[in-house]
């Protein structure tokens, strides 16, 4: 039987169906959970009431004579979940902040989550069942991260060596997910479970060889048929597991379907394939192409959005999604070298507020005199400045090995 009780109520050995309230509110994203410590009574003490299932847990000491049974419903209509953004099919608020303020926080989440996504892999592959909960507070800092400011962290995930390439990716995407999610104004639910989705959409990457995994090199045709195995191998495993949302497990599988119908494993093609798979797909891809790989150096962010609308056009992604994503992460993403009017050549550091073509960069060399000049900051949407970007450029051709330090570096005085 479900009831609703004030928070007054709870004590240990109850099962939590429901927490009312908005999940940005509190730690604890999904139900079907038993309090089983003190520690979990603390963290629910800011919420005002919550759903208890007395079949699977205690009740309250003394019941009231007439229970009171809700349904999602009615969660979604009280007034409390109405106040905190429930009933809305906004995105969940979070206070704008710099770049370069973020940056610091978003270095902090980037380094626990690789011991976070380290443990996760390994576990998957000694047998362990996979918890859940344990990445729930995981992608709410990288949600609140994105929602503070969307470039920070999905530029710093983008940095991985490629030693740490399998865990960080799926860190990676999950920021991406979040800030796609957003430029789509899903709902608070559906941006936690994009998040999620991300996170785990290669978790059956733990379960392929690891000689194939981090290969060197180029696949061999037998290689890559085996690596195609990762996303049923993954599905199944979640599927095995508890607690996992649809959107995760339709990611986790049809991460790699094409909307031309020429992916796999089923070969889905247009809106047969759900929402957040089409979602994965985009982010997966952009991710993979810009991270420096065990067989090959990433490529530049714009030049990656620009080789990414290509295959738009033949089909790959779903043109709706890329175009949300393109606005999402911008034309000329946080760390894309681009050529000015004047002629100097600068990387882009954070995105425009009005302009996806009029990002704040840094000036740093000189093509005119083809010599580094005293870097300095320009943004170019404001009302003074007249130069604008004229071309992107490759770090490659030009022979820059350091642009990342460039955007990652503090603010000029």
């Amino acid at each position: 039987m479900l009831r609703k009780i004030p928070i007054q109520q709870l004590r240990v050995g109850m099962f939590v169906h429901e927490v009312c309230g908005s999940w940005i509110e509190h730690p604890f994203w999904r139900a079907s959970f038993k309090v089983t410590d003190a520690r979990q009574m603390a963290q629910l003490a800011v919420v005002k009431e919550l759903i208890i299932d007395t079949d699977k847990g205690l009740d309250i000491d003394s019941p009231e004579p007439d229970v009171v049974c809700i349904d999602d419903a009615e969660i979604a209509a009280a007034p409390e979940a109405q106040n905190l953004g429930l009933a809305s099919n906004n995105a969940p608020k979070a206070g704008r902040a710099s770049f370069q303020k973020e940056l610091v926080r978003a270095q902090r989440i980037v380094a626990q989550s690789r011991t976070v996504m380290q443990t996760m892999f390994q576990d998957v592959r000694m047998g362990k069942a996979m918890d859940i909960e344990h990445c729930l507070p995981l992608v709410d800092d990288i949600t609140q991260s994105v929602f503070r400011n969307p470039g920070t962290i999905v530029s710093l995930a983008r940095l991985k060596t490629s030693d740490d390439y399998t865990y960080m990716h799926s860190v990676a995407v999950c920021a991406l997910m979040v800030s796609l999610a957003k430029q789509l104004e899903l709902s608070p639910e559906d941006t936690r479970e994009a998040g999620m989705a991300g996170l785990l959409h290669d978790i059956g990457k733990a379960l392929m060889p690891q000689d194939v995994l981090n290969k060197p090199g180029a696949l061999t045709p037998a290689e890559f048929a085996i690596m195609k195995g990762h996303p049923e191998a993954g599905h199944r495993m979640l599927v095995e597991g508890q607690g996992v949302g649809e959107a995760a497990l339709d990611v986790c599988l049809h991460h790699h379907e094409k909307f031309n119908g020429k992916g796999y494993p089923h070969g889905l093609e247009g809106e047969a394939i759900g929402l957040f798979a089409r979602m994965g797909a985009v982010c997966d891809v952009y991710d993979a192409i810009t991270s420096n790989r065990p067989y090959k150096v990433g490529w530049d962010p714009a030049d990656s959005i620009q080789k990414m609308s290509t295959w738009t056009k033949a089909g790959h992604f779903d043109e709706r999604i890329f175009q949300a994503f393109v606005r999402s992460v911008g034309i000329y993403p946080i760390g894309a070298l681009v050529k000015l009017k004047s002629g100097k050549l600068a990387v882009v550091v954070e995105q425009g507020k009005k302009s996806l073509v009029e990002p704040v960069v840094r000036v740093f060399f000189s093509t005119k005199a083809n010599e580094p000049i005293a870097p300095e900051l320009l943004n170019l949407g404001a009302k003074h400045v007249t130069d604008q970007i004229v071309s992107r450029e490759s770090p490659a051709t030009w022979g820059f090995k350091h642009l990342d330090d460039l955007w990652l570096t503090q603010p000029l005085s």
